[in-house]
């Protein structure tokens, strides 16, 4: 398997590779473990947890949570927040670890590349981590995407989704509406708009694209208009000898692999005529 360039790197050096729990980590009480304070994941489905917590109960925790030692024998959670909650919830009094020094910005870092590796952030916690992570500790959108195995494009799209109005956000963590339907409705400037427009697309389930022209109707734009391809001086002039043969309209298209010749006729008396001249 290929190696992961910057989303693996700060788990894999953390994590011993693909070892059970039992290899290099060390069980302590659970109740002993506190939560990450700069956990990025804010909702954690009861259902899924009581999933994961069957799952425990019968084979126990497979992979070690990685833990940093805090005061008085305690440790802080870098990675792991689901399996600590579902530990709990299948009656574990201990669990297995692995201890790692991390500073704050790493608690951080650390606990976003494991929930973005688990597709486990919804688009509004994945854009505050990011905020976090710029304002708190300065980093750039490009230094942020090499964490997280992001284009900075991404990361920006994604940051910009802190814009939207509340009723927007919320939509988006109920999976009402995508991140592209969001990015679509922060061209209304107006919080106002962006609710009226957000009322209309998920009532009439528009597309994206059906988003970003209602959005453009609402914010007064007219759409762009389309081009017109270019004709050839040939395809013109070909067309005017063939209407002035058949003494009808003619209409040529011509692409790169041929094209269509459509010939109008506008009597029964004109399409015999044509067929003469043709057959």
């Amino acid at each position: 398997m290929p190696s992961r360039s910057g989303l693996g790197k700060g788990l894999d050096a953390l994590i011993p590779g693909g070892s059970p729990a039992g290899a290099g980590a060390t069980q302590v009480p659970v109740d002993a473990i506190a939560h990450n304070p700069r956990q990025p994941r804010q909702s954690f489905p009861e259902a899924q947890l009581q999933e994961l917590a069957a799952s425990i109960r019968e084979h126990g925790v497979i992979q070690p949570l990685i833990v940093s030692a805090a005061m008085g024998g305690t440790y802080t959670l870098i990675a792991g927040e689901r399996r600590l909650q579902a530990a709990r919830r299948a009656g574990l009094r201990t669990v297995p670890v692995v201890v790692r020094a991390a500073s704050d910005q790493q608690l951080l870092e650390l606990a976003l590349i494991e929930n973005v590796q688990r597709a486990d952030l919804n688009p509004i916690e994945e854009a505050e981590a990011f905020r976090h992570l710029a304002k708190e500790f300065g980093l750039s959108h490009d230094a942020i995407a090499s964490r997280v195995s992001k284009s900075r494009v991404a990361v920006t799209n994604t940051l910009r989704l802190l814009e939207a109005v509340p009723a927007v956000k919320q939509a988006l963590v109920d999976a009402k509406i995508s991140e592209g339907h969001a990015r679509a409705l922060l061209a209304l400037t107006s919080a106002k708009a962006q609710e009226i427009a957000l009322h209309r697309v998920i009532n009439l389930d528009l597309s994206v694209r059906q988003t970003e022209l209602l959005a453009r109707k609402l914010s007064g734009r007219r759409p762009e208009p389309k081009k017109k391809p270019r004709r050839s001086a040939d395809a013109t002039d070909i067309e005017r000898r063939l209407r002035a043969s058949l003494g009808t309209k003619v209409a040529l298209t011509h692409g790169r692999k041929g094209g269509t010749i459509t010939i109008h006729y506008y009597s029964d008396e004109e399409l015999d005529a044509l067929l003469k001249r043709l057959l």
